[in-house]
Order: structure tokens, then C-alpha cells, then sequence
């Protein structure tokens, strides 16, 4: 996204101090430190003090009652404020200048390239309109040019380290919820996925599919021919896993060992469509030397066999087991679940026992 902005949390406690840190410093600046004050300039300059410490407090506490677009326009909002206390202050040393740090620092961990660009022109506008109206033309130039050059290369050095990290977090997120042998989404991911999708489904009332399956005999193709072709076929089961769930929403997770699950927002029919493609995409496999190793799939659905994420794996497992028992190589649908009746309205003999 060309205005994105990353790390919401990040991006309100930065703008939280600034702002709790302005406040106190506008009444030390406007306030304490000059030698000539004037009744409308200290009233002025209280008010600020408390409207922006107030500010403040509320995006460090209350950040979900802040406009999302503040931490867009926040660093321009700095720069302004920087600029004008500047102006103000008459004040055009290195000391005051610094504070264009922050506009800087925000935009490059918290923003787009684009709004990076446009926030460093803007600091050098404004540093220029300083230094110039303060300094003179001929004294500001040096310092205008010096104060360009260094935000810039402070924007690079930290754009540069953000992305570093964030190519760094990617690897870490796929390692801890990737499978590393075939790439497919671990137990612990796959878990968390069938959840939200169940919550999902309970909202709007549309119907997902829970497929477990496992490599029919799959010691016997280790035994046979050593572990690494084993490896082979788990990567190519799960390779063909993926191209049957295509969707954006479909998940395939390996649980351990040679069991695979594929979570599909599909119904009855979709689902016992999706197992057949299985089957024809497993059997397509020509590479290992014991030929494509064969499947046993059991399919559950929500709402029809199960009404919560524990439950649907339970009836899934289930059904593969039934699936193991019918001679493997096959697919079973699982059962609805029997009904539950009410004790109040049994007969006296079934709840005496008699």
C-alpha cells in the first residue's frame, strides 16, 4: 500500500511522547526561559502546554480513540510544530534544529517510501524557512544544506535497518508456523487457523470441510527405501495438497509424521470433490521408486458433523480411522453426530433403568 503503516502500537507511543515531551518543553521555552513575556504569549503557551500533553496522554493510553489518519499525519504535524517554535523562539542552532529528528526517525519506521520522500522535503523546507528568516541568506545556507544532507542519510540508515528487520521477522514467522520439511502450516498454525475459521462460520453461517489423511503403509516406504524417499513422498503429498486447496482461504497443515489435514470453505459435495482430487493428483506422482503411495482420508464438516474446531478434528479423525479400518485407500465421510436428548423428557423407565 503506498500510505501503509506498520506497527500501529509503535506508531501511537512514538507520537505519544512527542507530544507529552512537547508540552513540558513549550512551557519551559514560552514560559519560563524568556526574559520578556506578555500576558496573551504565557496564556498562549499554557494552553498549548496542556493541549498537547493531553494529546499525548491520549495515544498513549487510549490509542483506539485516535484517528487512524493521525498516525499518518503525525510526522507532518511534528514538523510543523518544530518549525513554528523555532520560528518563534528565534532560535536557529543545532540544538533546535535536531528536533526535525523525529519527523524523520517516525516516517522511516512507521511509513510508506512515498510519505519518507515527502516528509524529508518538508523538514528541509522548513529547516530553510528557519535558518534563512533567522540566520540570513549567506549564514543559513551552510546549516540548511548541512541539516538536508544528514536527515537524508539518517532516513537511509534507518530505512535500511527496517527492512533488514522485517526480512528477518518474515523468516522467523515462517519457522515458527511452517512445517520445515514440506513447507506446509504447522500444528500449531493449522490449529489457530481452523479456529478463526470456525468462528467465522458460526457468524455467517456458511459451511467448511476438515480433511485428515494419512500415507497408507508409510514405515513400509522408509523400510523399503530409506527415509529420504519417505521425505520425497511427504513433500510431494503436501506439494499436491496445495494445488487442490487453491483458495485464499484453504489451509493445508501436516500434524506430524505422515498426517496431513486441509481446512476447505466448501460443502459436502466440495469437500468429497476436493478428496477425489487428491487422489488423482497423488496418483500423477511418477518420481519415487515405489510408485505414488496411496491415501486415507476421512472428511468432517461444520455444521453437519460438529459444531466447534475440537470437535470437527475429532469427527475428521474419526473418520480417517474408519477409513483405515474399511482397508485403507479410501475416503469416509464421518457421521452426524447422535442426538443429545434432554433427561426431563425421557421415559420414567429409560432414566430408572427399568
Amino acid at each position: 500500500m503506498r500510505y501503509r503503516l506498520r506497527d500501529e502500537a509503535g506508531a501511537s507511543r512514538s507520537v505519544a511522547y512527542l507530544l507529552m515531551g512537547s508540552g513540558p518543553f513549550m512551557f519551559l521555552t514560552g514560559v519560563i526561559l524568556p526574559t520578556r513575556r506578555t500576558v496573551p504569549g504565557v496564556l498562549t503557551f499554557v494552553a498549548l502546554t496542556f493541549l498537547l500533553t493531553g494529546a499525548g496522554a491520549a495515544c498513549r493510553w487510549r490509542p483506539d480513540r485516535v484517528p487512524s489518519m493521525s498516525w499518518l499525519l503525525a510526522p507532518f504535524f511534528g514538523i510543523g510544530l518544530v518549525t513554528a517554535l523555532n520560528l518563534g523562539t528565534d532560535d536557529a542552532s543545532t540544538g533546535a534544529q535536531l528536533f526535525y529528528l523525529w519527523p524523520v526517525l517516525y516516517a522511516a519506521n512507521f511509513l510508506s517510501r512515498l510519505v519518507n520522500y515527502l516528509t524529508l522535503a518538508l523538514v528541509s523546507a522548513g529547516d530553510g524557512l528557519v535558518v534563512f528568516t533567522v540566520l540570513g541568506a549567506d549564514r543559513g545556507l551552510s546549516d540548511w544544506a548541512s541539516l538536508t544532507v544528514a536527515m537524508m542519510l539518517t532516513a537511509v540508515v534507518v530505512w535500511s535497518l527496517r527492512g533488514r528487520n522485517e526480512r528477518l521477522r518474515e523468516v522467523l514467522e515462517t519457522q515458527a508456523y511452517a512445517d520445515p520439511l514440506t513447507g506446509v502450516a504447522n500444528r500449531r498454525s493449522f490449529d489457530g487457523e481452523l479456529a478463526r475459521a470456525v468462528e467465522s462460520a458460526h457468524r455467517t453461517g456458511e459451511s467448511i470441510a476438515l480433511l485428515t489423511l494419512d500415507i497408507d503403509h508409510f514405515k513400509k516406504i522408509n523400510d523399503t527405501w530409506g527415509h529420504g524417499v519417505g521425505d520425497q513422498a511427504l513433500q510431494q503429498v503436501a506439494e499436491a495438497l496445495r494445488r487442490v486447496a487453491s483458495g485464499d482461504d484453504d489451509v493445508v497443515g501436516r500434524l506430524g509424521g505422515d498426517e496431513f489435514v486441509v481446512l476447505l470453505r466448501t460443502d459436502r459435495l466440495g469437500a468429497r470433490r476436493a478428496a477425489d482430487e487428491v487422489r488423482a493428483t497423488v496418483a500423477e506422482i511418477a518420481t519415487l521408486p515405489g510408485g505414488p503411495p496411496g491415501l486415507s482420508i476421512g472428511v468432517a464438516l461444520l455444521p453437519d458433523h460438529a459444531g466447534s474446531a475440537v470437535e470437527l478434528g475429532a469427527a475428521s479423525d474419526a473418520a480417517l480411522y474408519e477409513a483405515k479400518e474399511g482397508g485403507r485407500g479410501r475416503t469416509a465421510i464421518a457421521h452426524p453426530p447422535a442426538p443429545r436428548h434432554n433427561v426431563d423428557h425421557l421415559p420414567a423407565h429409560s432414566v430408572s433403568g427399568v
